[in-house]
């Protein structure tokens, strides 16, 4: 009889040791013994937990084509297989006669005149092979729920980051020195709200990000990047998230502001790729509420229309200079005199001193709190090792405290410097606020698009209209303009009117940069400027609860 001799690994590390030429020795000896013709040899090296083994079908399909009996001889049954759904189609192929299946170890012949008792055997080996695989992954997934729980990434670690071995000889991940620039960039260019994923794509390609093997990047692999948690200190499983103890590319703030922006809120659509457009996707229609498009005409007319997404609006088109001849005298009107940026100055370099007392005292009491918490954990582990408490009450608190650790960290880094690569101050912002009518004059069509952004919201087109709302302190300032008597009554010991409308306009154009940052183009034309001391004006970072002035309006 003819004979298939079956010898199997799972992996490439096996098949590197000596387990198929073992197999393949004693299958060689055990067919002479049984007087079988080897026909052909197969060593493969799959698992048999796969849904498709493509080798093994191999096998069954020359059985199946052969006109006489096939001896199939392995090793022992697991190397065959480990579940019954084989079973199945070798069975009736032994029925048919095609087949006579030799376990060697097992001495175990299965042909067609076997009976009940070799069956059963054949059925308990398979349970026994199954077993042993049910209990290999409820131990691999003891184990990786145990390294999660522990804040180690068990799988790939993300572009920008590198698996390498520390000097202990354990395996870890760090901040890839090449990318990691590029991962942070790439979250600030998008943050700022400019950006579509198309553009920032094409703007990652020019800043040279690469993945890991070295092909461009891609709008869906940027996509992909853009929404894991692992750069932001969160590793998301299919077991759930888990904080992990690497070094993190992104603030909590930075990351959940970009998934703000992918989600929808305040996203704005961007201009083509092949033109920009310094109106598009900033206006939207008063009557349905769609988003009104540029058009160009006649090769080089701009104009803007309802896109008519709903059905129920006509398309009235006006011009690109007609609308934005309504939105220049806006910049005029935000004008202020150098004397009042020099009082909004002064005032605000008094209001950074008295407010570094609070901030001192909110950072020592959050470092307090983490000391405690780190104190904590250490009692904690203590414990553990005497024996006080078990394993799964440890990983239950430390987990606990684990996220009270970060959230504390996170606290005193807004508390502090949000992003430290980044800073304006409200000298910025109102000097911009003189020269903003220049700025816009001069600029290109793009940079022209970014000002009117930073400067307007809620632009919406009715009729031949373009009804528009500033943003503060820009609202403030013309609203300051256009009161020369000032805003409200004089408090009997207080400041005078003139003075007390600057220190409310300070404390408006203090807090606006926290929600918002300038495009880059006006970060260059106005660099932050330093107080007395010699620090940078903290404006953004800070929870809008931290400035607790008391100027005659709540600012908390």
């Amino acid at each position: 009889m003819k004979a298939i001799l079956l010898a199997r690994v799972s992996s490439k590390e096996q098949e590197e040791g000596q387990s198929i030429p073992a197999q393949e020795r004693r299958l060689r000896e055990y067919a002479e013994r049984k007087g079988l013709i080897v026909d052909e040899i197969f060593k493969i090296t799959e698992s048999s937990t796969k849904d498709t083994r493509r080798e093994f079908e191999r096998i069954l399909e020359r059985i199946h084509k052969s006109r006489e009996t096939i001896a199939l001889v392995a090793d022992t049954i697991d190397r065959v297989q480990r579940s019954f759904k084989e079973s199945v189609v070798l069975d009736n192929l032994r029925k048919e006669g095609k087949v006579e299946i030799h376990f060697m170890r097992e001495g175990l012949i299965l042909n067609l005149k076997s009976n009940s008792s070799d069956i059963l055997r054949w059925d308990m080996g398979v349970m026994f092979a199954r077993s042993y695989v049910l209990q290999l992954s409820d131990n691999v997934k003891r184990s990786k729920e145990e390294s999660l729980k522990k804040g180690i990434c068990i799988g790939k670690a993300p572009l920008g980051y590198l698996r390498v071995t520390d000097e202990k000889g354990n395996k870890t991940i760090i901040p890839d020195p090449l990318t990691k620039s590029l991962i942070q960039e790439m979250f600030f260019q998008y943050s700022n709200g400019n950006h579509s994923l198309q553009s920032l794509t094409i703007f990652m390609k020019d800043q040279g990000l690469r993945t890991s093997n070295g092909n461009p990047i891609v709008k869906s692999q940027i996509e992909s990047m853009l929404k894991n948690t692992f750069y932001s200190g969160v590793m998301n499983t299919k077991q759930g998230q888990f904080p992990h103890h690497y070094e993190t590319l992104v603030s909590q703030e930075r990351f959940q502001q970009v998934q703000n922006i992918l989600s929808g809120y305040h996203k704005k659509p961007f201009q083509s790729l092949s033109r920009p457009f310094a109106l598009r996707g900033l206006i939207t229609c008063a009557r349905c509420g769609c988003i009104v498009s540029p058009e160009i005409k006649k090769g080089k007319y701009v104009y803007y229309s309802c896109t008519n997404a709903k059905g129920t609006c006509s398309r009235n088109y006006i011009r690109e200079e007609a609308l934005l001849a309504q939105l220049t005298p806006c910049f005029e009107s935000i004008t202020l005199s150098e004397e009042a940026i020099a009082t909004i100055t002064e005032y605000l370099k008094e209001v950074h001193q008295s407010e570094q007392k609070f901030f001192q005292e909110e950072q020592a009491l959050l470092q307090k709190e983490l000391d405690r918490v780190k104190n904590r954990m250490s009692k904690m582990y203590d414990d553990k090792l005497d024996g006080l408490i078990d394993e799964e009450l440890y990983q239950q608190k430390f987990n606990e405290c684990k996220t009270r650790q970060q959230e504390v960290v996170s606290k005193m880094q807004r508390h502090v410097k949000a992003d430290e690569h980044f800073y304006i101050t409200a000298n910025t912002v109102l000097r911009l606020a003189s020269r903003a009518k220049d700025l816009f004059e001069s600029s290109e069509v793009e940079e022209k698009r970014q000002l009117l952004n930073f400067v307007f919201q809620n632009l919406v087109l009715d009729g031949e209209k373009l009804v528009h709302t500033l943003r503060e302190p820009f609202s403030m300032i013309m609203n300051m303009k256009a009161c020369p008597n000032g805003w409200g009554q004089l408090d009997s010991n207080q400041r005078s009117r003139e003075t007390r409308d600057l220190q409310s306009l300070a404390i408006a154009a203090m807090r606006y940069p926290q929600k918002r940052e300038p495009p880059e183009f006006i970060s260059l034309l106005f660099p932050a400027e330093t107080t007395t001391q010699g620090t940078k004006m903290l404006t953004v970072g800070l929870e809008p609860t931290t400035v607790r002035l008391q100027i005659g309006r709540s600012t908390s």
